[in-house]
């Protein structure tokens, strides 16, 4: 029976959920291809996480980017496919809809699903989307959010990107049943992640007549998030997962 490699590429890994899952994959032997945006990161992750966790320069929103990695781990790997792949890269950022500038709700939606979708199209041949793969199929999970079922207020954007990832993902799933590619939709409630506090800065509307209420948002989010799950216990739910 073919096996497949134990390697993995985790968008998103500079902090928060990614780099716990990086983390605990390094830790089990895996290499870890993680993803991040600038070469502070990629020299901060070899150093605090090892040798078996390899940062390549990755713009999820950007095709050039994208596809150079994809080249870069095809080199790499020299024909023996991706063990997985780790969606993660996202973004959230608050605001009442009736006021958020529409290229930031863009925003969450070239980070949230297309981003998504780019890396994996970049991707699937390496997991086994193709002739002849050499090894066992790929595993690829989608991290999503309890926001990808459940609406909450102030964060539109950020949850209708998610039900999109989530409806992408189910038909995704579908179709690479033909090769024996698996999807998996992970959607986690609070995580003690620097995501919220980046997303709840809501000095922009003081004006606004929603001010109050989002004061009053903002504080939940960060009791939820100083309350959530870490990400080193996230990042073992995902190994176990893969």
């Amino acid at each position: 029976m073919k096996t497949a490699p134990r390697t993995i590429l985790i968008t998103g890994a500079s902090t928060g959920i990614g780099y716990g899952a990086a983390r605990q994959f390094a830790q089990r032997g895996y290499t870890v291809f993680a993803g991040v945006r600038n070469p502070t990161d990629a020299d901060r992750l070899s150093a605090e996480l090892g040798p078996n966790v390899v940062p390549v320069l990755l713009d999820v929103t950007d095709d050039v980017s994208v596809h150079a990695v994809a080249q870069q781990l095809t080199e790499r790997l020299a024909g023996m496919g991706l063990g997985g792949l780790i969606n993660n890269a996202g973004i959230a950022i608050g605001g009442p809809l009736q006021e958020q500038p529409l290229d930031v709700v863009q925003q969450h939606f070239d980070v949230n699903v297309l981003g998504v979708l780019r890396v994996t199209q970049a991707f699937l041949p390496l997991l086994g989307a193709r002739a002849n793969h050499p090894v066992a199929p790929g595993r690829i999970q989608m991290i999503s959010s309890v926001n990808g079922q459940v609406a909450i207020p102030f964060m539109g954007a950020y949850v209708g990107s998610k039900h999109a990832l989530e409806g992408l993902s189910h038909s995704l799933r579908r179709e690479l049943r033909l090769f024996g590619v698996s999807v998996v939709i992970v959607g986690p409630g609070a995580v003690k992640t620097p995501i919220w506090g980046k997303g709840t800065n809501i000095e922009r509307y003081r004006n606004s007549l929603y001010f109050p209420a989002m004061q009053w948002f903002a504080k939940q989010v960060k009791q939820s998030e100083e309350n959530g799950l870490s990400i080193d216990y996230l990042g073992e739910r995902l190994v176990q997962i893969h």
